[in-house]
């Protein structure tokens, strides 16, 4: 089990949205690992095989669930201090993905289906659930109660993710008292803030999500001013040609400096700082 905690260090979640191919997963997660060694970061790699939830039918949603796990399983051998998150939307993907990933996302339109979280709690896997941008925080403890129903009486694998909001039509907004609120009504549990997906733009044009890359850095700053468990942000070596959600990716090149600033001040308010900032 992948140890989270609001009170450790942050865990950085992160690689390219969509799972591409053999190559371009390899290319990512070596880079991703050297540059989270380097800096002392804990880290689990991230990708989707696919977008089961796309804007447009056209879109590209990825390799698939055969082609992933081969993917996963080389990317085992090649790496073996390499720990994986993907998404999964349907419960039977469960069984298969059970012992080729560390942990499974339930993500933010599936986050009430209660059997997809069920098949995933009663196996024993650890769980990321993404909060649905319809929700509100406190529906976040319903949430968890599924899991402690389904089987993790101590929640031990279960996190939660903060992804935003639906703020009118086409835009998102991160309540930061929203963070405090779920950590309040779930007994602490581990919290992740998602800096990509929270400064997307849904279905704002030509059949395709926007998004600005330009605002991650600092919302994921301020929410760890709440002591959070982990970060998640998408990157990309060429975002504006990513097949999905390149507008809020992050640019590889720029995942060092944000890296650096995020632990410098994580480090600062859960270990240094004596008092309220």
């Amino acid at each position: 089990m992948i140890p989270l905690s609001n009170d450790k260090p942050f865990t950085l979640i992160s690689g390219p949205c969509q799972l591409q191919d053999e190559d371009h997963c390899f290319m990512m997660a070596e880079k991703l690992l050297s540059l989270t060694n380097k800096l002392d970061i804990p880290f689990i790699f991230k990708t989707s095989f696919d977008k089961a939830n796309r804007t447009s039918v056209h879109s590209k949603r990825g390799v698939g669930l055969n082609e992933a796990l081969n993917i996963f399983h080389k990317l085992k051998q090649k790496f073996p201090q390499i720990r994986i998150l993907t998404d999964v939307h349907e419960t039977h993907q469960v069984n298969y993905l059970h012992g080729y990933v560390d942990i499974l996302q339930v993500p933010a339109f599936l986050c009430r289906q209660t059997d997809l979280i069920a098949s995933i709690v009663t196996k024993g896997i650890q769980i990321n659930i993404k909060k649905g941008q319809f929700l509100s925080p406190h529906a976040v403890k319903d949430i968890v109660e599924k899991c402690r129903h389904y089987g993790d009486r101590d929640l031990k694998r279960v996190a939660i993710t903060e992804r935003g909001t639906t703020f009118g039509y086409q835009n998102l907004v991160v309540d930061m008292t929203g963070l405090q609120i779920i950590k309040d009504t779930t007994n602490n549990i581990p919290l992740i803030i998602d800096g990509t997906h929270a400064v997307q733009q849904p279905a704002t044009k030509y059949g395709h999500s926007g998004g600005n890359r330009n605002y991650v850095a600092n919302l994921v700053k301020a929410a760890l001013v709440y002591k959070l468990a982990g970060v998640f942000i998408e990157c990309h070596e060429d975002p504006d040609n990513a097949p999905s959600d390149g507008p809020n990716a992050v640019h590889l090149k720029d995942m060092p400096k944000i890296l650096e600033r995020l632990k410098h001040f994580d480090n600062y308010v859960k270990f240094h700082h004596k008092g309220e900032i």
